[in-house]
């Protein structure tokens, strides 16, 4: 299954006690207590695989380690060990206790969520010519404790969009190596997949219905992640019994989501264009022109089409 919406609980590790002591050698009087560690601290840090929040499905509470208290000898604590939680760039990071909201936009980004709690002093370090025996020392600090919203939102060049069972998949494999699932039903995609091109990304997102923005077939969960991608190539299936129609549907859904999506450079493609006599392909590809002049009928089984789709992915690169 895969995970783009996971509510953590974050605990920083605790500080640790100072230590009351006393010198034991014979002839050496005076304070020795060693003052206690840092408590770890949690970070989220970006990585390029998209499934690391599966990994934090069942966990109700991710705490760092506390530091060890301070010890006799002028000896401290060890500081707790930090914790570093590896989530896909492209997660949003909402803190609900304090309302501060983060993000990872690139791999090896570090973001600090729960600072680790001092350590306390112990009681060498009250020493003083007027007290030259203390006895105080201090409690080590509690680390920070959130609750955290990770929302995944893709980051990637090209997202391509349209109703379930168009092509997008097959044409994903054919461009990249991606190896994606496909077949001949609705929702084949139901998650999103990634494929590179070159240098630039491209994301197939599982295919939208209408109603999908009032979270029918699918919901809205995969709108989400149109929402950082740059440009968005929109396929048609040339099976389809009224493409201008089919168009409007994914259009209006987009719009009723986010209107910004609305504005986003799109390239517009009937698929499957072999699935059809010639008569009805350009019949159906006129139908698409009044919408986009450029609209182009590709299929992963003509070598013509593919190097078109290639040329547009070319100049995206530049």
């Amino acid at each position: 299954m895969f995970i783009d919406d996971i509510t953590i609980k974050v605990s920083a590790g605790d500080g640790g006690c100072g230590k009351v002591a006393f010198n034991s050698n014979a002839m050496s009087l005076g304070p020795t207590g060693g003052s206690g560690g840092d408590g770890g601290s949690v970070y989220l840090e970006g990585s390029s695989s998209l499934d690391l929040l599966n990994n934090l499905r069942f966990k109700k509470e991710i705490k760092a380690t506390d530091g060890q208290d301070g010890k006799p000898q002028f000896h401290d604590g060890a500081n707790g060990k930090d914790l570093i939680l590896k989530v896909p760039v492209g997660t949003s990071i909402h803190n609900l206790d304090t309302g501060k909201e983060e993000e990872i936009l690139k791999t090896d980004q570090k973001i600090l969520v729960a600072k680790g709690g001092h350590g306390g002093k112990g009681n060498f370090l009250f020493r003083s010519a007027r007290n030259t025996s203390p006895r105080g020392f201090q409690e080590g600090l509690r680390g920070e404790q959130f609750m955290l919203h990770l929302e995944l939102k893709l980051i990637a060049d090209v997202g391509f969009i349209g109703l379930p069972n168009v092509g997008k998949t097959s044409l994903l494999n054919e461009l990249t190596n991606a190896n994606s699932k496909v077949a001949n039903y609705q929702f084949t995609t139901l998650e999103p997949n990634l494929g590179v091109y070159y240098h630039l990304i491209l994301a197939d997102i599982p295919g939208l219905i209408e109603g999908a923005s009032s979270g029918k077939g699918l919901g809205i969960k995969f709108l989400q992640h149109i929402e950082r991608t740059k440009v968005l190539f929109h396929f048609i299936s040339v099976e389809s019994a009224d493409v201008a129609e089919d168009y409007k549907i994914i259009r209006a859904e987009l719009g009723k989501y986010n209107k910004e999506l609305l504005d986003k450079p799109e390239y517009l493609f009937l698929s499957k264009s072999d699935m059809v006599p010639p008569a009805e392909l350009k019949e159906k590809l006129k139908a698409l022109k009044k919408i986009n002049k450029k609209s182009l009928a590709i299929s992963i089984h003509d070598m013509d089409s593919l190097e078109a789709v290639q040329k547009i992915l070319n100049s995206l690169g530049k």
